[in-house]
């Protein structure tokens, strides 16, 4: 797994400068990160919803059953590390203009340590309830938009004021992006809890 992660919480200035001395690939960037770290919320999602439950806090929770747990969880999963791709590639098309502008690869990796503290706060689905799950992401938001205006300047090599504009786009997209990602998810997850309903009254 990434070595990364610790850094990126507690000193992101100083790991900004490691990751981007790095020059690492898309596809290692995948394999010891992304891949891992996108399991994190797919797997405490599954484990939520099919044990426990969705709950809006009150006694009454919405179930879904295991084959449709593991069907919704694998499109979560692709969604996710699609995400990652597109996020980096708008990274790329917003700094279109500058001469020192990164390939699209480097933007991609870059786009892929900003996601980490939005997949590190899905933890909390393992057990689902609505408010706290809402909580947790835009805790992960906010620190994701800490490290994109910490880190955009160093990665673009532009001044701070420059990338001040440039991570605001790339925010502004990136939680629209966000929302489409959560609304397809709530619709796959809806359907899944109709269907387990609907299978326990046929059963």
């Amino acid at each position: 797994m990434s070595n990364h992660i610790l850094g990126l919480i507690l000193h992101p200035g100083k790991e900004w400068q490691q990751i981007n001395s790095e020059h690492e690939t898309v596809s290692h960037l995948y394999m010891h990160h992304i891949l891992w770290l996108a399991a994190i919320p797919v797997v405490a999602s599954f484990i939520g919803t099919t044990q426990f439950g969705w709950t809006f806090g009150g006694e009454e929770s919405y179930k879904v059953s295991i084959e449709n747990g593991i069907a919704l969880g694998v499109a979560f999963y692709a969604l996710m590390l699609g995400a990652v791709w597109i996020v980096g590639s708008l990274i790329h098309w917003l700094a279109r203009k500058y001469p020192e502008r990164p390939p699209r690869s480097e933007c991609v990796v870059f786009a892929g340590y900003i996601a980490t503290p939005m997949f590190l706060s899905g933890v909390v689905a393992i057990y689902p309830i609505f408010w706290v799950c809402l909580l947790a992401l835009g805790a992960g938001v906010c620190y994701t938009a800490y490290l994109l205006y910490k880190g955009t300047p160093r990665f673009l090599g532009i001044s701070h004021e420059k990338g001040f504009i440039i991570s605001g786009m790339t925010l502004g997209w990136g939680i629209l992006l966000l929302e489409v990602l959560l609304t397809v998810v709530v619709m796959l997850w809806s359907m899944g809890s109709e269907h387990s309903i609907m299978w326990s009254v046929f059963k």
